[in-house]
């Protein structure tokens, strides 16, 4: 098993939720690449399918959420994916979750419900869970 602590891939087209996640997941102790668009990930992905756990925003120009999720379900990519959205559209959580989405999230949402949510995903790829139990102060 791997010491290396997990790399979390946050995909949102807003620079501040992009930093805001990124700052977060650190304090866990995780690894984060950053992604500003659906398209910009899937190539990144295509090119080193490395990540323990993808979070991607729901409503993005060009590609939303779902469709790469679409794309990564038909490709075999198995890295789960963790929805997050500020956006209430009726279906789309029950699409998400029926199409293998680990999670989804409704903006606002705490820190804890986050890492929560990326801690089950990663307990159910069995890979080692080599984060801080408690974010770094």
């Amino acid at each position: 098993m791997s010491d290396a602590p997990p790399l979390i891939h946050v995909v949102d087209d807003d620079p501040s939720v992009v930093i805001a996640l990124r700052r977060l997941l650190h304090s866990w102790g995780m690894q984060v690449r950053t992604f500003a668009s659906g398209e910009e990930f899937l190539s990144a992905l295509t090119r080193s399918p490395d990540a323990d756990c993808s979070v991607i925003d729901v409503q993005m120009p060009g590609m939303t959420g779902l469709e790469v999720q679409e794309r990564m379900n038909r490709a075999g990519m198995d890295v789960p994916v963790i929805f997050i959205t500020a956006h209430d559209e009726g279906g789309v959580e029950e699409n998400a979750l029926r199409a293998g989405a680990a999670g989804f999230l409704r903006k606002p949402f705490t820190d804890e419900a986050l890492v929560g949510l990326i801690r089950i995903a990663l307990q159910r790829r069995r890979k080692p869970v080599a984060y801080a139990m408690k974010p770094e102060r």
